[in-house]
């Protein structure tokens, strides 16, 4: 059964950082595609940032380049979203997402299967 975990949200002011967090068990393909999302009230869903895990591969969404990094430990089967200079709209409900299964390919289109996710962490940015 995989898992995923995510942590590290929180509240700061605006121009702050804050890095999140996702944990992932109970699988064991090496190469996957993990993304992170975020869902405002009233809002849709985001895609926020991807990476594939085969060969560290990552993409953003344009309203968070040059602010957000992903990044991954493989050793601790972690991904880490790394968000400075945040602003007042980047206040969300942050998921952590990952298709174990799709090609390179599916997750640098942003094509990918996510077909588990996280709980879910809350950021909240004050101005």
């Amino acid at each position: 059964q995989v898992q995923l975990v995510e942590s590290g949200g929180g509240s700061v002011q605006a121009g702050g950082s804050l890095r999140l967090s996702c944990a992932a068990s109970g699988y064991t393909y090496s190469s996957k595609c993990m993304g992170w999302f975020r869902q405002a009230p009233g809002k849709e869903r985001e895609g926020v940032a991807r990476i594939y895990t085969g060969d560290g591969s990552t993409y953003y969404a344009d309203s968070v380049k040059g602010r957000f990094t992903i990044s991954q430990d493989n050793a601790k089967n972690t991904v880490y979203l790394q968000m400075n200079s945040l602003k007042p709209e980047d206040t969300a409900m942050y998921y952590c997402a990952a298709d174990m299964v799709g090609p390179w390919e599916e997750c640098q289109i942003g094509n990918a299967d996510f077909g588990y996710w996280g709980q879910g962490t809350q950021v909240t940015v004050s101005s």
